[in-house]
């Protein structure tokens, strides 16, 4: 079957159109699309929904420079040489400001062109591996989350220890229930957004600061609902990973301060493949193209 690239909807400022990179070869679904499956209890301890008073938020991790990772964590998880990270930068580049009332769009950082730096993001939470919270704390990885509450809080608990494991990562906003937010109303797609924001902060502590829309699919309702309940940055992507290997919006390599989505997805997904597995392979192409791995919020 040809491969197929669907735009989505949602032209980004600077003209460029954010991709849901599904259907191509070894591609899958958008894992919120599986229905029943995703919703499924993981075996291990859950979290109720509304656990019993809000959690303590933990103290900020100093963000992961170079050498971070113990110099064996990389052969065990299949790489060959130590990754490579991105300190926090002395100043923040500049992102372009939105219209009064509405958030920014943000779909690649503007770093100088020889600062080879990219950046992990992982959406919805479906996929609960307990040895991809070894791989990450090992590795060190610095990982935005962008969680959906109706598939991520059968265990927000795995996702806090993502959070916790010395690396920074840290956990945003992927709405509450993952609805094309175009076909809603407003007000509908502020109840998804502000709703969202209040059941992170309190089971997490903190109130996100960075929304993903579903499918990358957003409208001018949407940057004006984002703001309102809080959000100071829409986050897009230009890369997506997919079981083998990446998949871009334009060309066919990356390109500094890319943002690269990937998903929480478990074998059933990847035709067989673990996430720790999807993982090794999406560090090694970085490696290969010799990127750094940047913490998103640092340059945000």
């Amino acid at each position: 079957m040809k491969c197929a690239r669907r735009l989505v909807a949602g032209t980004l400022a600077a003209g460029v159109l954010a991709l849901s990179l599904t259907g191509c070869g070894d591609s899958v679904e958008p894992i919120e699309r599986l229905g029943r499956k995703a919703s499924q209890e993981p075996s291990g301890a859950k979290d109720s929904k509304e656990p019993k008073g809000a959690a303590t938020p933990s103290a900020p991790a100093a963000s992961p420079g170079a050498g971070s990772a113990s110099d064996e964590a990389y052969r065990k998880w299949g790489l060959t040489a130590p990754l490579a990270y991105a300190p926090k930068p002395a100043q923040k580049p500049q992102i372009p400001k939105a219209a009064p009332g509405k958030v920014p769009v943000i779909d690649r950082i503007p770093v100088p062109p020889q600062d080879k730096v990219v950046f992990l993001t992982f959406d919805d939470g479906a996929e609960k591996d307990p040895e991809f919270l070894k791989m990450a704390a090992d590795l060190k990885l610095p990982i935005s989350m962008f969680l959906t509450d109706s598939v991520a809080s059968s265990d927000y608990g795995h996702f806090e220890k993502l959070r916790d494991n010395g690396s920074a990562s840290t956990v945003n906003n992927h709405t509450l229930t993952h609805p094309n937010l175009r076909t809603l109303s407003y007000e509908g797609q502020k109840k998804e957004i502000c709703g969202q924001q209040d059941r992170l902060e309190k089971r997490f502590g903190q109130r996100p600061p960075l929304f993903r829309p579903p499918f990358g699919n957003y409208n001018d309702d949407t940057l004006r609902a984002a703001s309102e309940c809080g959000v100071s940055s829409l986050v897009l992507w230009r890369v997506s990973m997919q079981i083998n290997d990446f998949q871009y919006a334009a060309g066919s390599t990356l390109t500094p301060g890319d943002i690269i989505l990937a998903h929480f997805r478990g074998p059933s997904e990847l035709k067989g493949s673990t996430e720790t597995q999807m993982t090794t392979r999406m560090l090694q192409r970085i490696q290969e193209q010799g990127y750094r791995i940047g913490r998103l919020e640092d340059y945000l």
